[in-house]
């Protein structure tokens, strides 16, 4: 899977995907650091442990590199930045049941504001897999040559003592 580059000076409005979530009672937020083993427990039972592994080096930033997206206090939705290398996004994941409700356009769009609030000009989303939707939300653009990138998982295929 390729990675994408967005322009981070060129975004669209947060103010109406987080209205429209906040419409159908999700709140978005950064984690508070006592909610880390949650969080990270959370994504590794919804998505892998890998990506667990990645989103816990957002909580070495202060305020953490992430934001959740819940819905009645239950976590629906995560997305985190400058975990996989810096000015990178991702990992990000919205379960299944809470899809096709703007949670992660709102968690995209946070996460891109701050990368720009923390002076990026541009942003890697990296191993994209709906290339077509970031294109369209956000203007990302396929960067040439990108796949496989940074993501060689040789040595986690490798069995412990071989």
């Amino acid at each position: 899977m390729p990675d994408m580059l967005v322009k981070l000076y060129d975004l669209p409005d947060l103010d109406e995907p987080l209205c429209r979530t906040k419409g159908v009672g999700i709140e978005t937020r950064r984690p508070n650091s006592w909610e880390k083993s949650i969080l990270l427990q959370w994504v590794g039972s919804t998505f892998s442990s890998a990506w667990a592994l990645e989103s816990e080096t957002a909580f070495a930033a202060n305020p953490p590199s992430c934001y959740i997206a819940l819905e009645k206090d239950a976590l629906i939705g995560f997305a985190c930045y400058d975990c996989t290398r810096r000015n990178f996004f991702g990992p990000t994941g919205v379960a299944e049941n809470a899809r096709g409700r703007g949670v992660g356009l709102a968690l995209l769009l946070l996460c891109l504001n701050a990368m720009r609030n923390n002076g990026y000009a541009y942003a890697i989303i990296g191993g994209v897999g709906p290339a077509e939707y970031y294109a369209k939300t956000v203007g990302a653009t396929l960067i040439e040559g990108s796949s496989p990138g940074i993501y060689d998982f040789r040595l986690t295929r490798k069995a412990p003592g071989s």
